[in-house]
């Protein structure tokens, strides 16, 4: 009898990307998050390295505020990617993070079993994140269709939705993840971590020492 190895399991999985990168960045003098340096890489190359071991199928980053730098970006990091980004440009930004995430969703072109939902401001999200999430969807029971992560009491990023979840938001008109995960409880799996990583972002400038960043 073989033993039990979500890993493998998880690599089976076919994961969508939606990468959130449209705030305007107004505490940080409204620099791009998604372009802060660390190591001479933007956190998007950093973040879009991380996902190409996992062979997504679709992987999409919802830009606004910032559109043209971070466009520019994407045309200088897709020809390095297996995996390349669909940038999709969302024309009201100002609607806030709920109207880039219906963007997201309604862009989606290709079937998939799961969707990662990411923020681009998270520096600490690498590849080792993004597998104890599909580890923990690989273990849900019957009815849980979202991975949540959780430290220390407070809800975390990025969050896994099955496939069959975002079929679910796309019925309602205007239905976003949060909303739909607060209405449905019993579908979220909570999945408990040591890792701070999970809600660890960057809003201020002291942010962008903590995480050892640059704005160039």
């Amino acid at each position: 009898m073989t033993s039990f190895d979500p890993s493998a399991q998880a690599t089976q999985l076919r994961l969508a990307v939606l990468l959130l990168a449209a705030g305007e960045g107004s505490r940080l003098g409204t620099h791009p998050k998604a372009l802060l340096h660390r190591d001479g890489q933007t956190l998007l190359q950093r973040f879009s390295d991380a996902i190409q071991g996992f062979n997504p199928v679709e992987y999409i980053v919802v830009t606004g505020f910032h559109a043209q730098a971070i466009e520019s970006e994407i045309a200088k990091l897709n020809p390095l990617l297996a995996h390349q980004i669909q940038g999709v440009r969302n024309p009201s930004p100002e609607r806030g993070q709920p109207s880039s995430v219906r963007l997201g969703l309604e862009s989606l072109q290709v079937q998939f079993d799961v969707l990662l939902v990411a923020l681009s401001d998270q520096p600490e999200i690498g590849e080792a994140e993004i597998q104890d999430l599909l580890d923990e969807y690989i273990k849900r029971e019957a009815g849980e269709e979202i991975i949540l992560p959780v430290f220390n009491g407070k809800r975390g990023n990025p969050a896994l939705f099955s496939y069959e979840a975002i079929s679910e938001v796309l019925k309602t008109p205007d239905m976003v993840c949060r909303v739909y995960m607060d209405a449905r409880p019993k579908q979220v799996r909570v999945m408990s971590t040591s890792k701070q990583a999970f809600v660890m972002d960057v809003d201020t400038l002291e942010d962008i020492q903590l995480h050892k960043l640059s704005m160039t």
